[in-house]
């Protein structure tokens, strides 16, 4: 993938700086939470947290056990599975059926893991259009941009933004009006759809237990992905397992809910297998891509718990962080509390090493996450992680005298007296400008705090 997360700190500089950027995600943002949280009003969020927890634990803790059910009754479905240790060999094999069926033309339903996987770059290096057709993801794909959300792609563009984009890429007017730009795009995409040989789409869940893919959406247009064209690909994550069908009604209740403050989406759909030969819709073929690309590496880790992640975007909306900068400044697929986990996890320390330290640690992401990953507990390991990577000989050295001067309380006071008299030299600025730059320096008082209490006046 296209990882720039080693650039967060110029990244998210560069978006902080925009105004605008920061209104349409606080309005957005914020009228998400309110309405997540006027959803769980009438239910118990913290019972559905634990079952929905439980049976992720469950899942997770005998991912191979269930991966090789759901490829049993997935093939007995007649779908045709394929495990991607990595993500060129997910590449290649959707690039393999979509040759031997002569496909020109895709049309894709919204899925991270083909973000992830810079899957529609890639097939269009080989001549194949591959068209977006959930509304967000069409808008930043015309815009030549990455999602900035995860469930809503283009949450930092305003209608009349969008507007300016649609009169610039597709010739339309400009009315910024939602109507009028949902019609535009229905128009352009109509002609797509019924052209495309091909249809390929993500998953919410599979099921181990009878095969089913779950996809769940607002808009319908990954039902017209899956069930118009000839050839039907799912791309997604091996976390994506929940062991039974009846497991489905919680996460079915928590999701929506989570994501949008519905307390169910507009579209649900179990998908088992190519159509039968008396149906007249369908796809006559359905393959199913499981992707690993990192996510097996942190099994029977102490971050194993970020595998239970729904990609329910809740996160996101409630983080401080993420609502001055978005999703861009990540420089990763994944933004937000669960991208800084996401990241450095599945593709390296060393290739994010900032995300980890992009949180307030305020809690509010653990407290919203729907399955009870504690997002703010795996940040401060991995900034841990980070810091022993990054680590110094001078910063071994400098951290090495400071525990020693702290247990000598005669060094600790003559490093008072010293440090008093540079600081009031004005010296210390000088040592410490890289951290004075965004901080404050406070004044160095005449008198510490120990001659004071020695004497016991005030001064």
């Amino acid at each position: 993938m296209g990882l720039q997360s080693r650039n967060f700190k110029e990244l998210y500089k560069k978006q902080i700086r925009k105004p605008t950027l920061r209104t349409n995600l606080s309005k957005a943002t914020l009228q998400a939470v309110d309405s997540r949280s006027q959803s769980f009003e009438s239910i118990d969020f913290d019972f559905l947290q634990n079952q929905a927890k439980a049976i992720k634990e469950e899942t997770i803790s005998s991912l191979n056990e269930y991966l090789s059910q759901y490829q049993d009754a997935a093939e007995h479905n007649r779908c045709k599975v394929f495990f991607a240790q990595s993500a060129e060999k997910a590449r290649a094999y959707v690039l393999d059926v979509a040759r031997s069926h002569n496909v020109h033309t895709i049309v894709k339903s919204k899925s991270m893991v083909t973000e992830e996987l810079d899957l529609v770059p890639f097939l269009e290096n080989y001549g194949i259009e591959a068209i977006e057709t959930d509304l967000g993801e069409y808008i930043v794909q015309l815009a030549g941009e990455k999602p900035s959300h995860i469930t809503t792609p283009a949450i930092h563009k305003s209608r009349k933004e969008i507007a300016e984009l649609f009169h610039d890429k597709l010739g339309s007017a400009l009315n910024p009006d939602p109507p009028f730009l949902t019609a535009e795009a229905r128009r352009v995409l109509r002609n797509k759809f019924l052209s495309a040989e091909m249809g390929i789409s993500g998953a919410n869940f599979l099921i181990a237990e009878t095969g089913d893919a779950v996809i769940v959406e607002n808009e319908g247009n990954a039902r017209l992905s899956t069930s118009a064209v000839k050839v039907h690909v799912i791309v997604t994550g091996i976390e994506k397992i929940i062991p039974k069908f009846n497991d489905l009604r919680i996460f079915m209740r928590v999701l929506g809910r989570s994501s949008t403050g519905q307390k169910m989406t507009s579209y649900v759909s179990l998908i088992r297998g190519p159509r039968s030969a008396f149906e007249k819709d369908g796809p006559e073929e359905v393959h199913v891509v499981l992707v690993d690309n990192g996510r097996s590496s942190l099994l029977g880790t102490q971050h194993q718990e970020v595998l239970h992640c729904i990609r329910c975007g809740a996160c996101l909306n409630v983080c401080p962080v993420y609502r001055n900068i978005g999703g861009h400044a990540y420089g990763s697929v994944y933004p937000g509390p669960i991208g800084s986990l996401v990241t450095p996890l599945y593709f390296g320390k060393d290739n994010a090493p900032d995300l980890p330290f992009a949180s307030s640690l305020c809690g509010n992401c653990t407290e919203v996450c729907p399955v009870g990953i504690r997002i703010h507990h795996h940040l401060l390991s991995l900034r841990r992680d980070v810091v022993r990577l990054k680590k110094s000989r001078l910063q071994d050295f400098v951290f090495r005298s400071y525990r020693k001067a702290m247990l000598r309380p005669g060094r600790y006071e003559l490093i008072g007296r010293l440090g008093g008299v540079l600081g009031r030299a004005g010296l210390l600025k000088a040592v410490t400008k890289g951290w004075t730059r965004d901080r404050e320096l406070p004044d160095f008082p005449v008198k510490s705090f120990r001659s004071i209490y020695k004497t016991g006046k005030k001064s």
